[in-house]
């Protein structure tokens, strides 16, 4: 069985601007506002997000990259893993609301990296999730605040998403 496209490039666009709505809504605006991609596809999701409130809320958000990769509690399984940079707006995360931004939540596990990463940055002084697909399976107690798309998969699928600044290519696919 092939993948089967459930986002094409109108859908993640709509989905992005309502979490930027979301966002700006939850926080009373962009001030004390810090967003933070899990690399690789999150850290341009959080761009994407940054332009979008930056748009919405005429001010700019500083935005980073949050690499959670030596603290993941699976890389006994894949040990090939490489780190990516961890960029850290000017001004830090301490005191200020940080979003995380990732493209799938699946297990939480990279969450839970991604909080015990931002805990040796910083104490900011709330945290929230962005994520573009929730497909389920939650392995750890994590519930994304802003969510582009759910989409119930079985664990034997995979969730595929594709950005341009990656890919070439602008999808979210499921495939057997």
């Amino acid at each position: 069985m092939g993948a089967r496209t459930v986002l094409h490039d109108a859908d993640i666009t709509r989905a992005l601007t309502r979490i930027a709505h979301e966002i700006l809504e939850s926080n009373r605006g962009a001030e004390d506002l810090v967003l933070l991609g899990i690399p690789t596809r999150g850290v341009a999701l959080a761009q994407r997000l940054a332009r979008l409130i930056d748009e919405i809320a005429q001010t700019s958000v500083p935005v980073g990259a949050l690499d959670v990769t030596l603290f993941r509690d699976d890389l006994a399984k894949h040990p090939t893993r490489s780190p990516h940079p961890t960029d850290i707006p000017a001004g830090g995360v301490d005191g200020r609301t940080v979003v995380l931004v990732d493209d799938v939540l699946f297990s939480g596990r990279s969450i839970r990296a991604a909080l015990d990463a931002l805990q040796s940055i910083g104490r900011p002084a709330a945290v929230r999730l962005a994520i573009l697909v929730d497909r389920g399976h939650r392995e750890l107690p994590v519930r994304p605040d802003f969510v582009g798309k759910n989409i119930p998969s079985s664990r034997q699928e995979r969730v595929n998403v594709r950005l341009r600044e990656y890919d070439g290519a602008e999808e979210v696919t499921i495939e057997a």
